[in-house]
């Protein structure tokens, strides 16, 4: 641990990934797995493209939805002026600063669209009163501005936040921080409402007859816990591999874990209450979407869902010691990140197997590529820059803080 005195400072050498770290060689592995995926997807794609591209926007929206989760993550710390997350908010910054990269990423999707999305054919609308209906929303022209309008603003708050950090750690100008704190607060609203519209868009719409005015709330809080879930194996690994391991202590990692405990309860809440609602609403164009996801084997993925996103890690992650010790943290951590790809997967592909669960080589392979390129960008952001905020003004805090 730091002692009391060091509180004021933190060298760089203490939160930099020396020259010869393993960690280094991070983005050239992590490259080549994407590599591997993308020729895997295009020699198996070439014989399923329709299986391709669903495979694609699950693993996509998989890794989007942690840059989303981290983005919102840094902008609450600094809205709520919070110190304990200070040391940590680095890793959040890296991971938000992949948006442009899953912007490319996201390609992909809008050659698939014909393949994804019914509404996106003339002929299904023609024949569809309900689709003609949602025409004027419902378009490919107006769904490519909004993905781009949703790329852009994403990647402008990120640039703001990701670039004002780095800058501050150079200049010490402590004006940095206070403006930052005065846009956190609309960022974060413009962040709901884009993420939000952006789930109804990318998820919703596979199903275009069937709406929830609770799926955007449903989107973000998984992204939440995923991303949290991300922040829980990235820090405890950082302190088994001698980075940071005197500047993240078990104080960081048990409010990391407390988060990850109260989200994964409040992910239950709203997936719950959406079920809920329309379970006793019991109306056709509402009860479609689980109507299909309860019977067959998607039936028993509804229920694998249940058990292990909450009754799981909800006892797991409640004993203090699980959340102080890298290991069994890590491990909730890991746990809940497969059962967040799991519920996208299960969100997603009742669409294209309505008979039920059909794994393919093609999940495999579009989440190697995607995560890969994920991997790679975030982690050669991390080795060229310090692993802390250096001279944010809270670091002293962050560094003492200690669970009362």
């Amino acid at each position: 641990m730091i002692s009391e005195g060091d509180h004021a400072a933190l060298a760089p050498e203490q939160a930099t990934i020396p020259p010869g770290h393993s960690w280094h060689r991070i983005p050239i592995v992590a490259g080549v797995i994407a590599l591997v995926g993308a020729v895997a997807c295009a020699i198996l794609g070439a014989a399923n493209p329709k299986q391709f591209f669903f495979s694609w926007l699950v693993s996509f929206l998989f890794f989007l939805s942690l840059a989303l989760g981290a983005l919102f993550f840094v902008l609450i710390q600094y809205a709520a002026q919070g110190g304990w997350g200070i040391v940590l908010r680095r890793i959040g910054e890296t991971t938000f600063a992949t948006i442009p990269v899953m912007a490319v990423l996201f390609l992909p999707v809008l050659l698939g669209l014909h393949d994804l999305y019914e509404w996106s054919h003339a002929e299904a609308v023609a024949a569809d009163a309900l689709l003609r209906w949602k025409a004027p929303y419902l378009n490919v022209p107006f769904f490519l501005i909004r993905a781009v309008l949703y790329f852009g603003i994403w990647s402008f708050i990120a640039l703001i936040y990701y670039r004002g950090s780095r800058g501050q750690d150079v200049t010490g100008d402590l004006g940095v921080s206070a403006r930052l704190r005065r846009f956190a607060g609309p960022a974060i609203i413009v962040l709901a409402l884009t993420q939000t519209f952006a789930s109804v868009d990318w998820i919703m719409s596979l199903t275009p007859h069937w709406y929830s005015t609770m799926f955007g709330v449903y989107f973000f809080a998984g992204s939440f816990v995923g991303f949290i879930a991300l922040l829980s194996v990235i820090a405890p690994a950082m302190r088994q591999a001698g980075l940071l391991d005197a500047v993240i202590s078990p104080e960081h990692l048990q409010d990391v874990g407390k988060l990850l405990f109260a989200f994964t309860v409040f992910w239950t809440y709203i997936a719950f209450s959406q079920f809920f609602l329309i379970w006793y609403g019991n109306l056709p164009e509402e009860t479609i979407w689980y109507k299909a996801r309860m019977e067959g084997s998607w039936m028993t993925v509804s229920l694998f869902l249940m058990a292990g996103h909450f009754v799981a890690p909800f006892f797991y992650l409640m004993g203090r010691a699980v959340k102080r010790n890298n290991a069994t943290l890590a491990a909730g951590g890991v746990w809940l990140l497969i059962m967040h790809f799991l519920d996208l997967y299960w969100q997603v592909m009742p669409t294209l197997h309505p008979e039920g669960l059909r794994p393919s080589l093609l999940d495999i392979a579009a989440l190697l590529a995607v995560g890969g390129c994920f991997v790679a960008a975030a982690s050669w952001l991390m080795r060229r820059q310090a692993l802390v905020p250096l001279r944010d003004p809270r670091l002293a805090e962050s560094l003492a803080f200690e669970n009362v």
